[in-house]
């Protein structure tokens, strides 16, 4: 049974996605409501104007993320993930798309990233911070690694602020998306069934608020946020200083 929040956040991420790769891409669909694509675009919008350079897509899972920031700005990404079945099926994609030479990807920890300071021009993490232990230690280390006046932006569920849409997000959560992974299979009932609890917990135990003073902390400026469709997803970015 999955609960939260984990002892253990980064053992349980390798728990959680062993089992998900091939199905990953629908199943993220299916849980934002049919929006992770227009989110991604709107997190990747925010370091397009970066243009070609070296790109970090932070779990990078199976590189949907990677491959659209190739795409859109020529850069040469490097997708880093901590579940090995995540990255072979993201491996598998890029080859389809015939990029391998402009996408490579990496197993590795968000917290204990394998670069040297200031080597990157752009750096994206996707619904990443639900799974470490320390997410403001965890910001600054992605900081780290970009070049003064590089973007970084994010993209993560969210809970709608309105009690109307939340009433109606917490029954979608906890009674529509369980029932319908039931259908699919034992890995997408868990899922389904942990999902809504563990983004309550997450903003519980650490805010939006606290999310954009944690990444001033880390050294960005401009930080911004934007919730969307209705609340459910949220984008956020920032700069890093100095540039």
């Amino acid at each position: 049974m999955l609960s939260g929040p984990p002892s253990d956040p980064n053992r349980f991420a390798q728990d959680l996605f062993t089992g998900l790769p091939r199905r990953y891409d629908l199943l993220a669909e299916v849980l934002s409501f049919g929006q992770n694509r227009r989110w991604r675009r709107a997190m990747v919008d925010r370091i397009v104007p970066a243009g070609p350079g070296r790109v970090l897509d932070v779990a990078s899972g199976t590189a949907g993320v990677a491959l659209q920031i190739e795409r859109r700005t020529g850069a040469f990404v490097t997708g880093i993930d901590l579940t090995e079945a995540m990255l072979r099926r993201g491996q598998a994609n890029v080859r389809a798309a015939g990029v391998g030479d402009r996408v490579s990807l990496v197993g590795g920890r968000a917290e204990q990233l394998p670069f040297p300071d200031a080597t990157f021009d752009a750096l994206t993490y996707t619904y990443l911070l639900r799974y470490v232990a320390d997410p403001a230690a965890t910001l600054r280390e992605l900081a780290r690694v970009v070049k003064p006046g590089a973007p970084i932006a994010s993209l993560e569920f969210h809970v709608p602020s309105s009690r109307f849409w939340r009433f109606w997000w917490t029954g979608y959560t906890r009674l529509v998306l369980p029932a319908a992974g039931s259908l699919a299979g034992r890995d997408w009932f868990e899922v389904g069934r942990f999902l809504g609890p563990n983004i309550a917990q997450h903003y519980r135990r650490f805010s939006v608020d606290a999310t954009v003073a944690a990444l001033h902390d880390a050294g960005l400026v401009d930080v911004g946020v934007r919730t969307m469709s209705l609340g459910g997803g949220i984008v956020m970015w920032g700069t890093k200083g100095g540039g």
